[in-house]
């Protein structure tokens, strides 16, 4: 029992020491290639199992026969170990290349696509979670281009109806100026209808402002339905008589709803001035309110005719009109994208879908306890 304790022990030293030494040269490669560091630890192994032999051999625990058989065993193995661990280390430093230059593709703004030759399970995962953010930024690049075309269209859009009111406040500016005027208080009047324009607009663009800062402030407190739709149809009861469409608003049920009154009166308010506007003399624009399993719908539904399949995605969008929208009084395209913001801003969803002669705005917002 005491020489095989003995030999224990010995080997035990011997193989730490080639251990210790082992883990300084991996130390020192670290940065190195991985076949290098395979090598390394193939060459531990076999060195440890020599210098325990040799030390045990030293202790005179064994003869030099078996010394010598021993230590061929130990060469063999060596050179096997060796060998396999350099062609390991080969062929995860191949696939790990195949994998860096599809990155580097994938972060040239290119698709990321997956080397075809099957890896470690390390690297496949890597592989998968390269191809899942390369799906994500591919997402991303699409937004970031969507928005800077809106933002594009706004801006001309937006300077195309300023120029539109000041071209008019300057002619009649100076016609006052010059006493050519025939009607001064007409021109007066009509000077103070451009400017509260212009001033809707600047309010328009300050409150868009807000919401893409995500800094709009909202007081939700608990509202009904029935009244939010009730004063929406009297503000906007004079523009539908001047234009000849009756309002409907009778499937409107008193829900309560968490929400910021003033805000929530803007949304149903641009929806309703949306929808007479579009809507041809003797139509019909009809608001209702009802409870769904996704929370509390309000939906304004008018006679435009419908609106063509392939615009529908761009209807809230900033700064987008339709073809037949681009002169006044139709605004600077941000009502609707006013309208999904506020309602976004309350954790609810803006939708549009054409329905027979005409289209339905809906709003999903979540139902108050």
């Amino acid at each position: 029992m005491r020489d095989t304790l003995l030999i224990a022990l010995y080997a035990f030293a011997a193989a730490a020491a080639a251990g210790l030494a082992g883990a300084g040269v991996l130390r020192l490669i670290r940065r190195r290639s991985l076949t290098a560091s395979l090598t390394v630890v193939a060459a531990v192994g076999v060195v440890a199992m020599l210098a325990g032999t040799l030390a045990v051999a030293w202790a005179m625990f064994l003869s030099p026969h078996d010394l010598t058989v021993v230590t061929t065993v130990v060469a063999m193995a060596a050179v096997v170990s060796l060998a396999t661990a350099l062609l390991l280390g080969r062929w995860v430093v191949a696939r790990s290349r195949e994998l860096a230059e599809a990155a580097r593709h994938f972060g040239d703004g290119g698709e990321f696509a997956a080397p075809a030759v099957p890896a470690t399970a390390e690297l496949d995962a890597l592989s998968r979670e390269l191809a899942a953010t390369s799906t994500r930024l591919a997402e991303s690049r699409a937004r970031e281009r969507a928005l800077e075309t809106s933002r594009r269209e706004l801006v001309a859009w937006i300077s195309h109806d300023l120029r539109t009111p000041l071209a008019g406040l300057r002619a009649m500016s100076e016609a006052l100026e010059d006493g050519v005027a025939a009607d001064p208080g007409r021109y007066l009047r009509q000077m103070r209808t451009e400017v509260e324009r212009l001033n809707d607009m600047v309010g328009d663009l300050f409150e868009l402002s807000r919401i893409h800062a995500g800094t709009l402030p909202l007081t939700p407190s608990r509202i009904s339905l029935y009244d939010l739709v009730g004063d929406a149809l009297a503000g906007a009861d004079p523009l539908a008589r001047e234009h000849g469409v009756r309002l409907v608003g009778d499937r409107v049920e008193p829900l309560p709803v968490e929400v910021d009154g003033k805000e929530m009166s803007r949304v149903l308010g641009n929806l309703l001035v949306n929808a007479i506007r579009r809507t041809p003399a003797d139509g019909t624009v009809a608001v209702a309110a009802e409870r769904t399993g996704e929370g509390v719908v309000l939906s304004v539904t008018d006679g435009c005719g419908g609106i063509p399949e392939e615009d529908l995605p761009r209807v809230f969008d900033t700064g987008w009109r339709g073809t037949d929208a681009r002169t006044p009084p139709a605004g600077a395209g941000l009502g609707l994208a006013i309208v999904r913001g506020i309602v976004e801003a309350h954790r609810g969803r803006a939708t549009v879908r054409n329905i027979p002669g005409g289209c339905r705005f809906e709003v999903t917002l979540p139902a108050a306890p």
